[in-house]
């Protein structure tokens, strides 16, 4: 943009200076075209903007000023067109977006995003490799201020990050999962992980090397079968990517009911799959302490809802009971996923997650419950960046402190998992009637 049209002095300023002008004349036209915006929605009583509406109209007002430049023949003077875009750019992260926070999370390669406090930053890409890269603010203060304005401006209903909120959860609009913490760590520090939506089917994930052909077709069947299944592995092995291939093997005319602290599995991304659901999210409680929704509340308000199955995309606490007693109440076909190191360690925990819901029921009576709930656990890793499903375990049944169960895929020499045990009789033969045979 030519400043020599906006300034008193017949010296032409500095490179820096005149980038320094031209985002802070882009800025003002920016934001004075969303205010008006915004004013003419609400004169007419319409919604407000979303965020990629307001996007889409502050790249219109840039295009416009670079237009206007063109015409006009003078931006040649201190600046060229690329910097001239790029301090587009630059504007609308600043506004609308999260500063210089906006291009890694615009990179589709990028999967995970740690940053903390004015240190360089590390990212973690697609192929599990990470790089670290510049830092993204300047001090704690700057980084704690980006982190408030995401809550302003991304969430419904504001929530607050100071000390006496030091944590902060929530998604942003491209579905990416924020963390955030203060005060009680060393520097504030920011977490961002993002989800790949795109990935919905057990076929592309076979593609991608996840299982192969037989795992695809016997997960396919036991969904379809509408056998309850726990998805067992590690923070970042693929859990909620697997469980979202999963839900879209549910026949199109059932009724789902999704239960999550934060909304990862994207249910309404497919609503042609699942055109009759709900999809249901906990809250922290307000700053006078009331209002809080947990998981355990979600659960048994789900059974409520008519569901034909449950969907609780992380099992960690005292919603296990109520998931439990859904699973074995009639709502069969109700899946969900949880940390785990294994598909046997996944009985001990569920029973330490009941125990949470102060139920007062003895080992042998909660091992009945889950030995009568749960059909399948499947186990998926993370490792060298590559993820697989390692091994699948069917329930048999229980036994006082016991669970009985077979391991029906067990790791393979290759990397993936290969068949062990058969499946019991009586579920081989409601499998093979969804199309799977384990010959």
């Amino acid at each position: 943009m030519s400043l020599s049209r906006h300034t008193n002095i017949d010296v032409l300023p500095t490179r820096s200076e005149a980038q320094a002008e031209l985002v802070r004349q882009l800025t003002k036209k920016v934001r004075d075209a969303l205010a008006q915006h915004r004013v003419t929605l609400r004169n007419s009583h319409r919604s407000e903007p979303d965020i990629a509406d307001e996007i889409s109209l502050a790249r219109r007002v840039v295009a416009a000023e670079r237009e206007k430049e063109v015409f006009e023949g003078a931006i040649g003077l201190e600046l060229s067109f690329e910097e001239f875009d790029l301090a587009g750019e630059s504007v609308i992260a600043g506004v609308l977006g999260l500063g210089r926070l906006q291009p890694l999370l615009e990179d589709a390669d990028i999967s995970d995003i740690h940053i903390r406090g004015a240190s360089p930053v590390w990212v973690k890409r697609r192929d599990g490799s990470r790089i670290c890269v510049e830092p993204i603010v300047d001090s704690d203060e700057e980084l704690i201020e980006l982190i408030r304005r995401a809550a302003t401006r991304f969430v419904r209903n504001e929530q607050r990050f100071d000390a006496a909120n030091p944590e902060l959860n929530l998604q942003l609009p491209d579905g990416s999962r924020l963390f955030a913490t203060m005060a009680v760590s060393q520097h504030p520090s920011l977490i961002i992980r993002r989800h790949r939506f795109e990935i919905s089917s057990l076929l592309e994930l076979e593609d991608r090397g996840l299982c192969n052909g037989q795992v695809r077709s016997f997960l396919a069947a036991a969904v379809r079968a509408r056998r309850n299944i726990v998805i067992a592995g590690g923070t970042g092995s693929g859990k909620t990517t697997l469980l979202r291939a999963l839900l879209n093997e549910v026949p199109r005319e059932e009724r789902i009911v999704t239960i999550e602290d934060a909304y990862e599995l994207g249910i309404e991304r497919f609503a042609d799959l699942h055109p009759d659901h709900d999809a249901l999210q906990s809250r922290a409680a307000n700053i006078e302490g009331r209002g809080e929704v947990t998981m355990a509340d979600l659960t048994r308000m789900a059974l409520r809802m008519d569901p034909d199955r449950v969907i609780v995309g992380e099992v960690r606490g005292a919603e296990a009971f109520p998931m439990l007693m859904a699973m074995s109440q009639g709502n069969n076909g109700s899946m969900c996923t949880m940390h785990a190191d294994g598909t046997k360690s996944v009985f001990p925990k569920l029973a330490a997650y009941v125990s949470m819901a102060s139920t007062g029921l003895p080992v042998d009576t909660v091992n009945l419950l889950m030995g009568s709930a749960v059909h399948f656990v499947v186990f998926i890793s993370l490792d060298k960046g590559v993820r697989r499903i390692r091994s699948v375990r069917e329930v048999i049944d229980s036994d006082g402190v016991q669970i009985i169960s077979n391991e029906i895929f067990r790791p393979s020499e290759f990397g993936g998992c290969e068949t062990a045990y058969p499946l019991k009789e009586s579920t081989r033969i409601l499998l093979e009637e969804f199309g799977y045979s384990d010959v």
